[in-house]
C-alpha cells in the first residue's frame, strides 16, 4: 500500500461537535447580553482555532482585542466543562479505524483546537488509534501552515508525500498541499463540497468507509 499513514482533522471530520461548541459560545454571549447564533451559522465559524470563532461571534460593535481575549477566555472555561456533552463520532469512524489499524496504517490527529481539548476529546472518544494527537498550541503553527503535519510525518519517519490527510474544510485541503500530503475532503462535515475541491481536494468522501475504497485506487 501506497500510504503508510492518514493524518485526520478532528471537528467536522472525526467529531460531530459543532452543538457543543456552539453552546458553550452562546452561553457566553448570553451573559453579556450579546445577541446568539444557530447552530448553521456557527458551521462557518469553526475551522480556524477557537479564538478565531470567538472573534467571529462578537458583535461588531465589541470586537476589540480585549473582549476577544476576555470572551476567549470564558469561552474555554465554559466548553472544557462541555465539550463532550453531545460531541459524538460520525457514523461509520470506528469501523474506519479498526480497519485502518488492522492494515498498520499510522494514525494522527491536527487540530486547530486547542491542544488540551483535541487531546481530551481524542482520547475519551477513540483511546489507542491515534499518535501524535496534536492541537494548538502556538498561534502561527495553526492550518493551513503545513509545520505540525510535517512534524508528524517527522515522528513516524514517513515521507509527505506517504500520508494522506483528511479534513473537512478549504483549510484543512491546503494544509495537506502545504505539506505535500494528498488532500482528501469528507462532505458530511461543516464546509460544502465546492470548497474542499477549490483548494485541492483530490478525493471526496461521502461516507468514511469511502476512504477504503480510494486507498485501492491509489494504491
Amino acid at each position: 500500500m501506497k500510504f503508510k499513514g492518514i493524518i485526520f482533522d478532528l471537528d467536522g471530520t472525526l467529531v460531530d461537535s459543532l452543538e457543543d461548541i456552539a453552546d458553550a459560545m452562546n452561553e457566553v454571549l448570553q451573559s453579556l447580553n450579546f445577541p446568539t447564533h444557530n447552530y448553521d451559522t456557527y458551521q462557518y465559524f469553526i475551522g480556524s482555532g477557537l479564538r478565531n470563532l470567538v472573534s467571529k461571534a462578537l458583535p461588531a460593535t465589541n470586537n476589540d482585542e480585549n473582549q476577544i481575549d476576555s470572551c476567549y477566555v470564558s469561552m474555554i472555561e465554559v466548553y472544557s466543562n462541555a465539550c463532550a456533552n453531545k460531541t459524538k463520532p460520525y457514523a461509520g469512524i470506528i469501523e474506519l479505524l479498526d480497519y485502518l489499524i488492522n492494515e498498520n496504517i499510522k494514525l494522527s490527529v491536527f487540530s486547530n483546537k486547542a491542544d488540551a481539548l483535541t487531546k481530551e476529546i481524542t482520547m475519551a472518544l477513540f483511546p489507542n488509534y491515534f499518535d501524535p494527537i496534536v492541537g494548538l498550541s502556538v498561534e502561527s503553527n495553526k492550518k493551513p501552515n503545513p509545520i505540525e503535519a510535517i512534524a508528524i510525518s517527522e515522528k513516524w519517519k514517513l515521507n509527505p508525500e506517504d500520508i494522506i490527510f483528511v479534513g473537512d474544510s478549504g483549510i484543512d485541503m491546503q494544509t495537506a498541499t502545504n505539506a505535500n500530503m494528498c488532500a482528501v475532503g469528507v462532505n458530511w462535515g461543516y464546509r460544502p463540497e465546492e470548497e474542499l475541491i477549490t483548494y485541492g481536494a483530490k478525493y471526496i468522501l461521502k461516507h468514511p468507509l469511502d476512504l477504503i475504497a480510494v486507498l485501492g485506487k491509489i494504491l
